[in-house]
């Protein structure tokens, strides 16, 4: 009688230790992407490109006293895209993707407002995903490239088109 509770208290035991010992949900992955601005716009152009190399950060600081609390690190692939996992919901914590270095040394000054990111890292705002996409962030060159005042010019508003 003895051999049967024990066999049944461990076929209910074991279960409960393995649902118990597994992560309780998938890591957030944040995803992004790092840019060369050519034409020192400030944003995107086509003659952007994607850089491979370049290390990105994500820190995730507490909302009041500003500690880092967490705190990752990628690099981009040939598409100048990056993944960080995190495993722990951030909760309340701000989490921001910040530049770190550019692997080209004619473009690596980090664009001025475009040198991080606010991404959410929680699943208490509504957000189903555990994909969270950060805005592109770019480096600049020294000096623009000769065809950029042309392509500059396709973006300027006239008080007609306003």
């Amino acid at each position: 009688m003895a051999k049967i509770v024990g066999a049944l208290v461990l076929l209910c035991v074991l279960p409960a230790i393995s649902m118990a010992a597994r992560p309780e949900k998938k890591p957030y992955c944040v995803r992004g992407r790092v840019y060369c601005d050519h034409c020192k716009a400030g944003f995107e152009t086509p003659a952007s490109t994607y850089l491979e190399g370049a290390k990105v950060k994500l820190e995730c600081r507490h909302r009041h006293t500003q500690n880092v609390l967490y705190s990752a690190e990628a690099v981009t692939d040939a598409t100048g895209s990056y993944k960080i996992f995190v495993h722990n919901d951030q909760k309340d914590n701000v989490c921001d993707t910040i530049l770190v270095s550019s692997p080209h040394k004619t473009c690596s000054i980090p664009d001025q407002g475009r040198d991080r990111s606010r991404v959410v890292l929680t699943s208490y705002n509504g957000v189903v995903s555990y994909d969270r996409y950060a805005n592109n962030m770019g480096f600049m060159v020294n000096e623009p490239l000769s065809f950029c005042s042309q392509l500059m010019q396709q973006y300027q508003l006239t008080e007609d088109e306003v």
